[in-house]
């Protein structure tokens, strides 16, 4: 978990930040300023109800705060090696069961989906923070709501124009856990909380305490086979030796204050839900950038995407190391910044496939949409090509850690049963792009989404990725005419009007404000 250096509620809970080398103006470097890895010899501060609503008015959204308004598709291309004009920004591959299959048949045989899209994204931040109260430890999040559209964007033999065609819709929450304090009991928590008679006749029978609301534990002062004796722990003298414990049936003032304190492993929290029947619960935080002994999480310069064959990494392909690996060696890997191999387009036999790798994903490699059909986020490589970055935020988040913390992910019968999502990882970039001399924030993400059902001659478990990724700015920030083409798919504008009318602008259309 990031903390941010605040001043306590009593002095008004002023930010104090601290300068980053290199980055003195822009609204990420505002955000980031000041951010540190809570650990567990950090101070905690006491929580008195008097402050909750200083608390609360103070809550910190941490580098969510950025995101907060409506994100759509922004379409260019760099690559000047893919002479194929780009329909849309984003890329998606999928993986699905043929028709006809089920665990028990054909193994290897899946139909598979590579397309472009267009989508609009809106984040709107909760105002207020959010208290989870866990008895002696009290955590405060940042809340930010999102709503996803996704429209795929195909050409139609015969036409000129675009079909767009509705294929995802997905909502949830962001949370930034901004601060976590210890809350300690009090008289007055004590008094209003009781759960238990002022005198306990089974203490008094059993054990021989005659007072009420025993807020100790009892101790046994007598060996095995003597005439039990208690008395209470703070009576217990140095040294003395005890044989049972009675444990304690209220709270002293004071109690929790030792703790234990809450350290997340994690500073965001994604909740989605997803119509096709998943639930998903990602967790994950910035990742930082070490530079001698100093730690950043506002990276200068531009995100690093590989090139050549050092692009052929398998945690970002859309053939994972259970569906074989089309025929690449370590001395013969693909590079994927030159044309497919011939064997792409050739008839593959027993002779020129032997074991069937190449043949299982020729498909994939044989795509229009080649090289990212392979690789999908070597788009987002492709659009920072010509653009210049100043810096940027990492998110990293995953439903499957590998310690600590776990997300998780629940799926409806239909969907456990036949195509069970199992794991569902992202990364996020945000970022400052200086076109023209001004600042335009730019998101990018690449989300993996791990499907898993029985194909395998070996009786295995094939996991099967279905990668998005996608570049998006602000409405106002975009090109014109790609403007136009948000408007008419998110936002239901009607035809341009009429010189001179006095009408109003399309209703719902956020770049349209009065």
């Amino acid at each position: 978990m990031l903390k941010r250096k605040k001043e306590s509620p009593e002095a008004g809970g002023e930010q104090l930040y601290r300068k980053m080398p290199a980055q003195d103006k822009g609204v990420l470097a505002a955000l980031m300023d000041g951010y540190s890895k809570l650990l567990i010899d950090d101070p905690v501060r006491p929580f008195r109800e008097e402050n909750l609503q200083a608390i609360e008015n103070n809550v910190d959204y941490g580098i969510l705060a950025a995101l907060d308004g409506t994100w759509v598709s922004y379409n260019v291309n760099y690559n000047k090696a893919v002479t194929k004009p780009s329909l849309a920004s984003g890329v998606h591959t999928t993986i699905m069961p043929s028709p006809g299959t089920n665990s028990g048949t054909i193994p290897g045989k899946f139909a598979f989906d590579c397309e472009e899209y267009i989508e609009k994204l809106t984040f709107s931040i909760v105002p207020g923070g959010v208290r989870n109260r866990g008895g002696a430890s009290e955590l405060f999040c940042g809340a930010v709501k999102y709503e996803q559209s996704i429209k795929s964007v195909t050409t139609v033999q015969g036409q000129d124009a675009l079909q767009y065609t509705p294929i995802h819709e997905e909502n949830g929450m962001y949370l930034w856990l901004s601060d976590v304090y210890n809350h300690a009991a009090t008289k007055e928590s004590i008094e209003r909380d009781r759960g238990i008679h002022a005198f306990s006749q089974e203490d008094f029978e059993k054990y021989g305490y005659k007072g009420e609301y025993r807020d100790e534990p009892l101790v046994r002062v007598t060996p095995d086979g003597e005439e039990k004796k208690y008395i209470l722990l703070s009576q217990l003298q140095p040294g003395q030796p005890y044989y049972e414990i009675i444990p304690a049936q209220e709270l002293k003032p004071g109690a929790g204050i030792d703790g234990p304190y809450f350290i997340p492993d994690y500073s965001i929290s994604r909740s989605g839900v997803i119509p096709h029947g998943s639930t998903i619960t990602l967790l994950g935080d910035i990742a930082p950038q070490n530079i001698s002994e100093n730690t950043f999480y506002l990276i200068e310069g531009s995100p690093k995407f590989p090139y050549g064959k050092e692009a052929w990494e398998t945690n970002h392909l859309s053939i994972s190391r259970t569906m074989g690996n089309a025929g690449v060696t370590p001395d013969d890997i693909i590079d994927l910044d030159q044309p497919a191999p011939a064997w792409v387009h050739e008839t593959l036999t027993d002779d020129n496939d032997k074991g069937s790798n190449k043949i299982y994903t020729q498909r994939i490699l044989a795509d229009d949409l080649y090289p990212y059909s392979v690789r999908p986020d070597l788009r987002l490589r492709d659009t920072l090509r010509g653009q210049e970055v100043s810096n940027y935020v990492h998110v990293k988040m995953s439903s499957k850690m590998k310690t600590g913390a776990q997300g998780g992910i629940l799926n409806v019968p239909f969907v456990n049963r036949f195509v069970p999502t199992v794991e569902v990882d992202m990364d996020m970039w945000i970022e400052t792009v200086i076109e023209n001399g001004k600042e335009i924030l730019q998101l990018q993400y690449e989300q993996i989404v791990f499907f898993e059902f029985d194909f395998g001659n070996d009786g295995g478990t094939t996991s099967w990725p279905h990668i998005q990724v996608n570049t998006l700015r602000k409405l106002e920030d975009i090109p014109e005419d790609q403007r136009k083409v948000i408007e008419e798919q998110f936002f239901n504008k009607q035809p341009d009007l009429v010189t001179g009318s006095t009408a109003d602008p399309a209703a719902g259309c956020p770049y349209h404000k009065v």
